[in-house]
């Protein structure tokens, strides 16, 4: 793999599951020399795709009793897609984090502690990657963090950070909101207006980030949790308060208006069918009472210490939704864009939201299950539950953080035109409206990972002169404020990358796609182009491409795995050239030939081999044998010179007395042509053949 690339492995510990994300990005050394004026003034690209994510259920906060099994029973085959996607090479170059959220967050300290401490044990003895901090690498983050880097990853992804003028929403304001919801806590992050954040400063965290030029990229957010208010937590307070108030002494049955006519669940959800003495609850389809009985859960009537607040009794500034235009992902996109909402509705109005949730949930289960199991089985349990989620996130999302109910009711300053004034590219993305559910931007999925990532990444950039200020986020002061978090990366200042890796890495990238189609006439397109490169550069430069190619094929099989069907790299150039068809060069070096002696030559002519060594991951030789010296012959060489000519020294003599001392019957024996050997090292200045 080219020196080129860098590497982040981040696990999303989750209530519900743990889910692998890897992401990449070029070297800023590489990234400037080849960067347009624009690129300059952004942040670094970050690259991530489909395969490189792996999600496994349930959450890794279920361990917290036995905490020992985490690693193998848990964090296994996560590790082992990381360790397939990203090349050996670079193994210890690249960070790997695990950070925790709400599920965790719910455990006792004693039982955090436990399960953090067996996962950096697991990562340290089952790989290579960078990990000098399990404290920093490996944590519970706080819920206000996490909506941090939710944030992060929006705006990066909308383009906020970089086209400001291009993303105005007015107010001299370019930044979007940000709304998360799991299942066990809900997040919301936001830049307040110019007025708003000085009124509220000591509210708000001070981000620094840093762009490919070395410039710092500033912003002050405001950001908060939720803990309990996700849809699972909520879900459970509400059947709590059913049972407070219907169950009777001698009755298992409980009215649910929330669950569609007909259906019978338990407490956790499960479907019930036939006859049973446990708690039932029994679906009656009425979506008005539902809402009616959600919308206490929000806990509007808790008392208020720092006005304003929003719901619970939690302090958030005043929201401009003029200018504030709020991204929900996670279950906000989900709850929207699940049963109710085809994938290619992208505006979110209140009015034909609640119309399509008052037309399902009004259906006898029996017909919403059969046009359900019509369509896609797996969507049975998320149908269940739909009904009480649109009812939960409508309370939250108007009735607790105050979103404009858009399409029925007015803008928040009538008679403006809101998307008057509002930049080309903020038009062209779509968020126009206070708020809009989203899962991907430019196919890249909307995670808070990313934002863990994209920070990491600018911390790798060297700074400019006089705006050396760390990459991270603290208290809204001035300097590094007691409680600063460093994105927890370096910079280093290196030399141009060798142009080579711009080719290992093309190839690596059309071999991936040919792989992903299922025609062959791509892939001989692509073993085409490879080979019109390989012999159209010089010849040095045709064997480090050859080597890191073969690389690249080598390492889609793990090592000591069978070796699968198919025509790769070394088998191709072997047919294509004939056995050991290696071309090198004499060199003619200034001295006294005898003052040198050929050591012992490995020949080049048997099977590639591949080598490990003990604890680690360690890449397969490239099967090129390389002529060796023999060090160790110089001080025999002045004690007992060897007489003749050069050509006696050279060994070739040599071998043919050796021939001539054969029986006669094995003289032509074994006898094979020596045209494709390496030339032989004349002199200690020159140096084997390496690998780059």
């Amino acid at each position: 793999m080219g020196k080129k690339w860098r590497w982040g492995v981040i696990l999303d510990a989750g209530s519900s599951g743990t889910r692998l994300h890897i992401y990449r990005w070029l070297d800023p050394a590489k990234a400037v020399k080849d960067a347009s004026y624009q690129e300059m003034q952004s942040l670094p690209s970050i690259v991530t795709k489909d395969k490189w994510t792996k999600k496994i259920r349930p959450g890794i906060s279920t361990f917290g009793d036995h905490p020992e099994d985490v690693g193998p029973d848990h964090l296994e085959d996560l590790v082992e897609r990381a360790l397939d996607v990203i090349p050996e090479d670079k193994h210890a170059d690249t960070p790997i984090f695990l950070m925790a959220t709400a599920g965790m967050r719910l455990l006792p300290p004693t039982q955090q502690r436990a399960v953090i401490t067996e996962t950096c044990a697991y990562f340290r003895a089952n790989t290579r990657f960078s990990l000098p901090d399990c404290d920093t690498h490996i944590q519970v983050i706080p819920g206000e963090t996490e909506g941090l880097y939710g944030w992060i990853a929006a705006n990066y992804l909308l383009g906020g950070f970089d086209d400001p003028e291009g993303h105005a929403h007015g107010k001299n304001h370019h930044t979007y909101g940000f709304l998360d919801m799991g299942g066990a806590s809900a997040q919301i992050a936001f830049a307040p207006n110019t007025t708003v954040a000085e009124e509220h400063g000591n509210d708000l965290k001070l981000l620094r980030m840093r762009s490919l030029n070395g410039a710092p990229k500033e912003y002050k957010v405001f950001t908060s949790t939720w803990l309990g208010f996700g849809v699972n937590q909520a879900r459970e307070r509400y059947v709590k308060s059913l049972v407070d108030e219907f169950l009777l002494d001698g009755e298992h049955e409980i009215p649910d208006p929330c669950l569609p006519r007909g259906l019978r669940t338990n407490e956790k959800g499960e479907t019930i069918k036939g006859s049973s003495k446990a708690l039932e609850l029994v679906g009656t389809g009425e979506f008005d009472e539902c809402l009616r009985r959600t919308k206490p859960l929000l806990g509007k009537d808790i008392p208020c210490k720092d006005e304003p607040c929003l719901f619970n009794g939690q302090h958030v500034p005043p929201i401009d939704f003029d200018v504030n235009h709020f991204v929900g992902v996670s279950e906000y996109w989900h709850t929207t864009h699940g049963v109710f909402a085809n994938k290619d509705d992208t505006a979110y109005d209140f009015n034909t939201y609640q119309k399509k949730v008052l037309e399902f949930c009004s259906q006898r289960w029996e017909d919403i299950e059969s046009n359900v199991e019509a369509r896609k089985k797996d969507h049975g349990k998320e149908a269940q539950e739909a009904c009480f989620k649109a009812s939960w996130l409508i309370s939250v999302l108007h009735e607790g953080i105050g979103i404009p109910r858009y399409g029925i009711e007015p803008t928040p300053t009538p008679g403006i035109n809101v998307t008057k004034g509002i930049g080309e590219a903020a038009k062209e993305k779509g968020f126009l409206n206070p708020f809009q559910a989203a899962d991907e931007i430019n196919d890249i999925e909307i995670s808070w990972t990313l934002g863990k990532m994209v920070l990491y990444s600018a911390g790798q950039i060297p700074p400019k002169d006089n705006y050396r200020l760390p990459v991270g986020f603290g208290s809204n002061e001035k300097g590094i404020p007691a409680d600063f978090q460093f994105a927890g990366s370096s910079y280093n200042v290196t030399s141009a990358i060798d142009g080579d890796d711009d080719w290992s890495d093309t190839a690596e990238d059309l071999i991936d796609h040919a792989k992903s189609k299922s025609t062959s006439g791509f892939f001989l397109f692509v073993i085409i182009f490879l080979f019109l490169a390989f012999l159209f550069r010089k010849r040095d430069r045709r064997m480090r491409l050859y080597t890191r190619v073969n690389k690249i094929l080598r390492r889609r099989r793990r090592p000591g795995s069978p070796r699968k069907g198919g025509v790769g790299l070394s088998a191709f150039t072997q047919k294509l050239f004939g056995r050991g068809a290696y071309n090198y060069e004499r060199v003619l070096e200034e001295g006294d030939v005898d003052q040198f002696e050929l050591g012992d030559a490995s020949s080049d002519e048997g099977d590639n081999s591949d080598s490990s060594a003990a604890g680690s991951r360690v890449g397969r030789s490239s099967g090129l044998a390389t002529p060796k010296l023999n060090v160790d012959s110089f001080d025999d060489l002045k004690k007992h010179p060897q007489p003749g000519n050069a050509l006696d020294r050279s060994g070739l003599v040599v071998r043919t007395e050796s021939r001539e001392r054969l029986f006669p019957q094995m003289l032509n024996a074994g006898r094979r042509s020596r045209a494709g050997s390496p030339t032989r090292l004349k002199s200690p200045l020159m140096s084997p053949l390496t690998e780059d």
